[in-house]
């Protein structure tokens, strides 16, 4: 099915200017008292008017309106919300402070982060995490994890047992956009994707996109998760740390020009290493370990200047070293990313906004062994990479209350490197890389329209381009979101995407190990495509603290790759390949087509002493491949019919000076089992080699089900989370006890096939997660 959209609904989307009416334009930026940290979608609404505006992702605001005299009112959530009264005459440059109330305690839905209702907002399948509800989950050992409260959303699948790896609406994981301060991240895991290697101490938003994408997202085909860090304290010096059951975190921030510029450290490292090292044969030793340091810097050139720079840098290692007499042996397995932006932001006009962002990033994952002794010397070292080189020029222009107008053009040179291997002995040595360079573009426009009070639209079209091996691709993506108000607190959507991903993952796994490869769009390996539609409706009871939403949707993916029958990682790159034009990983591959639908549920309570949410997902996804299955169409194994999660957080007291502070959260989870493919019998064949005749022995074959045929047991499990917080004047100390599993169910990890004495073959299910008690204190200051 191909699919075409006439440019002419952009074109459509361009706003008509009145002419007869004067209007100015008050404009600025809102942050908070006491920090001067910007605040991402405040709203500032005209209720005269019956209309408003929410800040950009900088802080910025802009509202053009009629000349006269009106009163604005300025929220943002964990805010006192603000009003004063403005007598428009002349454009205004207004920045506008909030004094910081309540703690964060909502996820709110909302394609523009504003503090309304779900039928307000123009857009559909878009979720806000704040930090602070991040905090409050309980997780497994302890570890606050961003990816694991996203798993418990509806339209999010989770992976095995314990696993970060996220699956959005039948998407693999190689199908999300991670971006952290506009760099992109492609290994989001540590401890084979036990935890994520976001640290909640140093971000600022989260905010989970499955549907209905902007024109301004590009690239991946399910989902976009984008996180910005704190800019840090511009008025004073404060910190936050803790120490955990396997690691510790400690986070600085303050002023290095007061008022106008402010700093930020955060790092996490494990220490289990450390502490069993002294316990271990000083002739054997193994270990592992993974650590994180974010850094921000900004500066506040003028009023309509502000510089930023940030950077992150994390890394896992395991090692072996054993030292018997003159034999050393020292093995390693490592994997990391680092990123770096660098952006500036510019006011051009009161209605006109722009950022200029430039960012390195890269991933390599590495193994090496080094054996020597009295005659001998052998070493051996295999990696793989991506590393990319990133320009971004984006604007905002809000020429009326009813227009938001977004363009911009994004560009980025990768490197890949499939394979780069090196081997090396007394009397030999070799050395084969195989690596291949890639330019990607797009340019993009939307525009998000009010048409009188009840319809929203907001078309979108997206020109993305890819350069490889002196082949150019180039896809038109076209995007559209419209919301019809039925009355204000109830409102029907609709979404259509079109997405193109030039970049792929080859894994057989579903845990995230970093053996998973990155490789590129080629001659040969064509872009994954897929397009979705959704529907759905939102209903506010803005009265009672909570609302409900109800969204379907389809999708359609073509060019998606795996691993042929039998192929992995190890047999990338031992053919010669001389140049990026004879690639061996091509020859393992195969692609094919998915398919996925389903329905998902949320009801939410935003408000009050408890809050929290129900999801429920009911979903399929199914796939066919030329080269697997017989070419049979079969269930992918991230397929999963029934999803729930249970969320309640309820804060029994705030701590004072007096009282300690109480909180208790708990989340209860439910997922259909996921789909395996597993051996039913088992055969010695003889061993058949050519020009040998009646060669002696035999080869155990095993034969097996249909691909994904047999399903797992079902996953549930309940956590359950205390926090004590005790305040004294400047110092908050929690302690948090908190249990993962606490029921103790034996949730499949894996299956094994073992057989009795009678050689009759047993079904052996393998769990990985008793109930896991843990105990961490944390200080604010």
């Amino acid at each position: 099915m191909k699919h075409k959209w006439p440019l002419i609904l952009l074109f459509a989307a361009l706003p008509l200017f009145s002419l007869g009416q004067t209007k100015y334009t008050i404009s600025g930026f809102i942050k908070e008292k006491g920090s001067e940290e910007l605040l991402i979608g405040a709203s500032i609404a005209v209720p005269s008017l019956k209309t408003g505006t929410i800040t950009n992702n900088y802080g910025f605001y802009s509202l053009t309106l009629p000349e006269g005299e009106y009163e604005l009112l300025v929220s943002y959530i964990g805010y006192k919300p603000k009003g004063f009264k403005i007598k428009l005459t002349a454009n205004v440059e207004n920045n506008i402070w909030l004094e910081a109330g309540t703690e964060l305690s909502e996820v709110v839905i909302s394609s523009k982060k504003q503090n309304s209702g779900l039928a307000e907002v123009t857009r559909m399948s878009v979720i806000e995490i704040p930090i602070q509800q991040i905090k409050d989950i309980p997780a497994l050992l302890g570890e606050k994890d961003v990816l694991k409260v996203i798993q418990l959303l509806p339209g999010v699948q989770k992976g095995n047992e314990g696993n970060s790896g996220i699956y959005v609406r039948g998407g693999g994981p190689d199908q999300n956009l991670i971006i952290l301060d506009d760099a992109t991240v492609y290994n989001a895991f540590h401890l084979f994707g036990f935890f994520s290697l976001f640290n909640g101490d140093a971000l600022k938003s989260v905010e989970l996109t499955k549907g209905g994408f902007p024109a301004r997202y590009g690239g991946r085909l399910s989902s976009v998760i984008d996180m910005s860090m704190k800019e840090g304290n511009k008025e004073e010096f404060h910190g936050e740390g803790g120490i955990g059951v396997i690691s510790s975190r400690l986070t600085l921030e303050g002023p290095i020009v007061k008022g106008k510029s402010s700093f930020l450290v955060s790092g996490r490292r494990t220490y289990v290493d450390a502490l069993i090292s002294p316990f271990l044969d000083e002739t054997d030793k193994t270990g592992y370990y993974f650590y994180d340091f974010n850094a921000k810097a900004n500066y506040e050139i003028d009023t309509r200047n502000k510089i930023y720079v940030s950077g992150y840098v994390g890394r896992d290692k395991f090692y072996y070293n054993s030292n018997y007499f003159q034999d050393v042996t020292k093995s390693s397995i490592s994997w990391g990313n680092l990123t770096g932006t660098f952006r500036w932001n510019h006011v051009f006009a009161p209605k006109l906004f722009g950022n200029f962002s430039f960012i390195a990033s890269n991933y390599n994952f590495n193994v090496s062994t080094q054996e020597s002794g009295d005659s001998y010397n052998y070493s051996y070292k295999n990696g793989s990479g991506i590393r990319d080189y990133a320009g971004k020029f984006d604007l905002d222009y809000r020429p009326s209350t009813n227009h938001t107008i977004k363009m911009g053009v994004h560009s980025i040179n990768h490197l890949f490197t499939p394979s780069a291997i090196t081997v090396k002995d007394d009397n030999f040595g070799s050395e084969k890389v195989t690596k291949f360079w890639a330019w990607e573009n797009a340019l993009y426009a939307e525009d998000d329209i009010k048409v009188g009070n009840k319809l929203r639209l907001n078309p979108g079209l997206r020109v993305s381009h890819f350069n490889v091996q002196q082949k150019n691709f180039v896809r038109f993506e076209p995007r559209f979101s419209a919301s019809y108000n039925l009355r204000s607190d109830l409102a029907l959507k609709a979404a259509y995407s079109l997405m193109n991903q030039y970049v792929h993952l080859l894994s057989n796994t579903t845990t995230g190990l970093p053996t998973d490869l990155w490789v590129p769009t080629t001659r040969l390996v064509k872009p994954q495509q897929s397009w979705q539609i959704a529907g759905g409706v939102a209903k506010d009871f803005l009265d009672k603290g909570f609302s409900v939403s109800l969204e379907g949707y389809y999708k359609e993916s073509s060019n998606i790759i795996s691993y042929k029958e039998g192929a992995s990682f190890l047999e990338i790159g031992f053919e010669d390949t001389p140049d990026e034009n004879n690639s061996y990983w091509e020859d393992q591959i195969t692609s094919g087509l998915g398919w996925s639908y389903g329905a998902e549920l949320l009801v939410q309570k935003k408000s009050g002493k408890f809050t929290g949410w129900i999801g429920y997902t009911l979903s399929w996804t199914k796939m066919r491949f030329a080269d697997l299955n017989f070419r049979k169409e079969f269930f992918a194994r991230y397929d999963r019919r029934h999803d729930i999660s249970l969320v309640g957080m309820y804060e029994f007291r705030k701590p004072t000076d007096l009282r300690n502070g109480l909180k208790l959260s708990a989340t209860w989870v439910y997922g259909t089992g996921n789909a395996i493919t597993l051996p039913v019998a088992k055969y010695d064949a003889p061993i058949d080699l050519p020009g040998q005749v009646n060669f002696p022995g035999f080869n155990t074959v095993s034969e097996y089900t249909d691909r994904n045929a047999f399903r797992m047991a079902p996953y549930h499990r309940f956590d359950m989370g205390v926090q004590i917080q005790k305040k004294k004047r400047l110092w908050i100390r929690t302690w948090e006890f908190s249990v993962y599993n606490l029921y103790n169910r034996y949730n499949p990890f894996f299956y094994d096939i073992s057989y009795n004495l009678e050689n009759v073959p047993q079904l052996v299910q393998v769990s990985l997660f008793p109930i896991i008690p843990s105990l961490s204190w944390s200080i604010k200051f």
